[in-house]
């Protein structure tokens, strides 16, 4: 199917719109993009990607609507406990980039047992993005190495951008293409460390409505597009 990315990131934007757009809560809107992210999750591996990460909740959604939060919450529990078996039959490792501020225990919980239950598999690797902001994160990462550092157990010198990427919450590969649905055309805090290099693309679906063939279009634009990372361009005499 052509260039395959190593590393997609999605930012799933739509889910309440759709609600709103139907005349029903918010809530179901999530439910259903909670849908269809497993059947989009098994189409991605499928294809032969072997990164996906998706911003599930955000750091600045603990602001929303106390009972849309807790809905949300409740989610997340029923989801990591329930299709748990799920993940494992396929063979796929769930990792969390995460805060645990703010978490209640029970998602804590199931978190934590999703990722040790899935542990051990390295084909398939799914980053589900949680109570997450890339600022946060990097403050997060600085403190952890000036920790080392004081420790005497890391050189100042010894810091470069490698040893920035191990000490992030995942160790993962930069993000080859980031797809934000909605039509919103920004990143909301969301891994810029990782993307700095990525290609971009914004439909203008709703997330419950991104199925598998939107998929498969926002891979044609990837694989049409002749990737830079900050060089000069074979066809140009410019800089990027």
């Amino acid at each position: 199917m052509g260039n395959i990315p190593q590393h997609v990131a999605i930012i799933m934007d739509g889910n309440g719109r759709w609600a709103t757009k139907r005349g029903l809560k918010r809530s179901i809107g999530h439910k259903k993009g909670a849908d269809n992210l497993e059947k989009l999750c098994d189409h991605i591996f499928n294809l032969g990607i072997k990164y996906l990460s998706v911003y599930a909740f955000s750091t600045e959604n603990f602001k929303r609507d106390t009972e849309e939060v807790n809905y949300l919450m409740n989610l997340f529990v029923n989801m990591f406990t329930k299709k748990k078996k799920i993940f494992v039959k396929n063979k796929i490792k769930v990792v969390f980039s995460a805060s645990y501020d703010n978490l209640r225990d029970d998602v804590i919980e199931s978190m934590k047992d999703l990722s040790e239950s899935t542990k051990d598999f390295q084909d398939h690797i799914f980053n589900i993005c949680l109570n997450y902001g890339s600022r946060l994160e990097i403050v997060d990462m600085t403190k952890k190495i000036a920790q080392l550092c004081l420790d005497g157990k890391l050189e100042l010198s010894s810091i470069n951008e490698e040893l920035i990427t191990h000490n992030l919450y995942q160790d993962l590969p930069d993000v080859d293409f980031v797809i934000r649905t909605s039509g919103e055309e920004r990143i909301s805090n969301f891994m810029l460390w990782q993307s700095s290099y990525a290609e971009y693309y914004f439909p203008e679906t709703l997330f419950p409505d991104f199925n598998n063939e939107e998929f498969d279009k926002a891979l044609i634009v990837y694989q049409k597009r002749k990737r830079r990372f900050g060089g000069y361009d074979e066809d140009s005499t410019s800089k990027n």
